[in-house]
């Protein structure tokens, strides 16, 4: 098994850095709950803006509608960076607003324009960064900014290989451990379960690694509900990243697929479903699993997270809610991009052959 890769390390050291970024939850939990508590005393509800682009864009799409649920205070949205740098009119509403910035770098073009937009837009705007570099723009801007608060990750979460993988899923805890409406006590338990669960899915790395070597495909698709619906959006773009494009993939809800994009599938097609804990939800989850399956065209189609019928699956133990189920889920789908791009010959860390998309992106012109 080749373990020389960045890329693979980064993935295996993230329950150890979820522990870590608990207790700098810890650590910030008095003055952030201020600084929030002041937000809703002034203003009452308000609206909160998760941001970002790419990967940093997905953590939003991911947790916000575990939040929606969860917190009454708040309005919550999930809207890229470049939707809102190229339509500021559309999404910077003057009302009360918490922008939440998702950063690796934080030297983003578009999140730092994103930000000075937002000034301009709306009059009481507040900012928190959770970022994984001290020395970013983002978070080097929020210093003597009392209407900004910065939670900054430990800096091996600012991953060294070109995809973004512990970094998405400790800005995403960081996030819901911030905005979720929960006592601590239930809060430290969540993290407890969801740190064995990814120690559970990291020591059967070779049993991820044995797919991509059993099956001959050249398509992939992942699918979910509500959370994990916008976890499948992330699955997906890590293996057209790792394989830079040699591995076509597709997206969707799982009660979305079927509606046109399911005619993706092909005999060398694997579909994964990311199957919900949410006993109704998962009717659905498991409603696509099994007409796919019942299609006999993919070449394998595979349950992740339980049991479905006689489907193949990963099963993964993790009695949480959604949102936090899927910062384990994604375990997975890292490992089977990162194994993927190995099996078509990529380099892992440096998937780019032609260097024409990068690490930070380039080239971004700000009007």
């Amino acid at each position: 098994m080749n373990t020389e890769f960045y890329t693979l390390d980064e993935i295996r050291n993230q329950a150890d850095l979820w522990e870590d970024t608990f207790n700098r939850y810890l650590d910030l939990k008095e003055e952030l709950d201020q600084f929030l508590d002041d937000i809703y005393q002034k203003h009452g509800r308000v609206r909160v803006i998760f941001t970002g682009a790419g990967t940093s864009q997905y953590v939003g799409d991911t947790i916000y509608p575990e939040l929606k649920n969860n917190n009454e205070k708040y309005d919550f949205y999930s809207i890229a960076t470049t939707d809102i740098v190229s339509n500021p009119n559309e999404y910077l509403i003057n009302e009360p607003t918490i922008l939440v910035s998702f950063a690796r770098s934080g030297n983003s073009p578009e999140s730092v324009a994103t930000v000075k937009k937002a000034y301009e837009n709306i009059d009481d705007l507040y900012e928190v960064v959770i970022t994984c570099a001290e020395e970013g723009k983002l978070a080097v801007n929020t210093r003597g900014n009392d209407k900004a608060f910065l939670f900054l990750l430990n800096e091996k979460t600012n991953d060294r290989g070109f995809a973004m993988t512990s970094s998405f899923t400790d800005m995403a805890l960081a996030a819901l451990l911030t905005f979720e409406d929960r006592l601590l006590e239930e809060k430290q338990e969540i993290c407890e379960i969801i740190v064995d669960a990814a120690r559970n899915v990291i020591k059967r790395e070779e049993e991820i690694e044995e797919i991509t070597k059993n099956y001959d495909y050249e398509r992939v698709v992942y699918t979910g509900s509500g959370s994990l619906s916008g976890l499948s959006r992330e699955a997906q773009l890590k293996i057209l990243e790792l394989t830079a494009g040699e591995i076509a993939t597709v997206f969707d809800s799982s009660m979305g697929f079927r509606h046109g994009p399911k005619s993706f599938i092909n005999n060398k097609t694997i579909f994964f479903n990311f199957v919900s804990k949410d006993e109704y939800t998962s009717q659905y989850d498991r409603d696509i699993l099994n007409e796919v399956k019942n299609d006999e065209i993919a070449t394998l189609t595979m349950a992740i997270g339980e049991k479905v019928g006689s489907i193949d699956s990963f099963e993964i133990e993790a009695n949480v809610p959604d949102g936090y189920l899927s910062i384990v889920y994604i375990i997975f789908a890292q490992f089977f991009a990162a194994y993927t791009a190995i099996k078509v010959g990529n380099d892992v860390d440096h998937p780019s052959k032609s260097q024409t998309v990068n690490r930070v992106v380039k080239g971004v012109t700000i009007h």
